[in-house]
């Protein structure tokens, strides 16, 4: 049985994420818990064969083996593959096992709500060598924002009670009327959601790249400044949205403002999803920009040990 560890208290009250990080106490983590959105991404190179689970499970698996001993922490949900990877041991020692908590509403490979996955254990997820859970919210500028914090004060607790890290994503999303009006603004959405959601008290925050990862470092950096000011845990960001070709870059500009790493999956393997064997993609290419991502968050990222609440401001944006 997997000898369970206790993890540090942030001053908050919140499990510390030390066991995702890095030495350098930055985070460099894989993120492989898509499910309808990754057959999608699949489908797109099958040649109009259906994407099968087996086919799904295949892939993550291999993105764990090849890619695992790069990185921090492994983010994966339980439905395709979690089971394997626990019982095969695929993940190294240094490498942090979380698990997806989110119940995904999903039609057609888009993520339009969540809700916490009652089928999730978190004391289960623990013995198996899990140290943190995720959960998605989708955040809108509508009704049903307080039962989204809701949602989420529900989740932090829940991981608190089981010993685990919790890791908080808010993806900013327009509501109907903003889209139609073209009013949604992406860099001030993202920011209103962390002013909302991030005094929850989760281990980790997870955002979006502010403008999509588009612009001169300087500029991007500016933006992220807004979202740290807001924030009082240590924070990261993902890399839907971004072109891969971008992310580097926009992981230096929010290192350079305040973010500690990334928690990422498209960034890293979408190219191999193009090849019948994706391997050589894995272990060549997408291998390589992980090992320059982790660079950069060890030259730029704001060590977990440093984004404390004592050390913000907690001013306005």
């Amino acid at each position: 049985m997997t000898t369970v560890q206790p993890i540090p208290l942030l001053t908050s009250g919140s499990l510390a994420p030390a066991a995702l990080a890095r030495p350098s106490g930055t985070f460099a983590m894989i993120a492989m818990d898509q499910r309808e959105s990754l057959r999608a991404m699949m489908a797109r190179h099958s040649a109009g064969a259906p994407v099968t689970d087996d086919a799904m499970v295949a892939f993550k698996l291999s993105v764990a083996r090849e890619l695992g001993p790069l990185a921090s922490a492994f983010l994966i949900d339980r439905e395709y593959g979690y089971d394997r990877v626990v019982g095969e041991r695929l993940l190294p020692a240094d490498c942090a096992l979380v698990l997806a908590a989110d119940a995904l509403d999903q039609p057609g490979g888009v993520v339009a709500d969540t809700d916490l996955d009652e089928q999730v254990d978190p004391g289960q997820a623990r013995l198996d060598g899990a140290v943190a859970l995720k959960l998605l919210v989708v955040w809108r500028r509508d009704a049903l924002r307080e039962q989204r914090v809701e949602l989420a004060a529900r989740f932090v607790a829940r991981c608190r009670e089981a010993g685990l890290a919790s890791v908080l994503e808010p993806v900013t999303r327009p509501t109907p009327e903003e889209e139609a009006a073209g009013t949604f603004d992406l860099n001030d959405s993202i920011v209103e959601a962390a002013r909302e959601l991030a005094p929850l008290g989760p281990s980790l925050y997870k955002c979006q790249v502010p403008d999509r990862g588009v612009g001169p470092v300087s500029h991007l950096a500016r933006q992220a400044e807004r979202i740290d000011a807001v924030v009082d845990c240590p924070w990261v960001v993902l890399s839907q949205g971004v072109d891969p070709q971008d992310f580097p870059q926009a992981v230096e500009a929010v290192c350079r403002a305040g973010a500690s790493g990334f928690l990422a999956g498209r960034a890293l393997w979408t190219d191999a999803l193009a090849s019948a064997d994706p391997l050589p993609v894995l272990r060549g290419a997408s291998a390589d920009r992980l090992r320059e991502l982790g660079g950069i968050v060890d030259r730029f990222g704001r060590p977990w040990e440093q984004a404390r609440a004592a050390t913000k401001s907690g001013g306005a944006a």
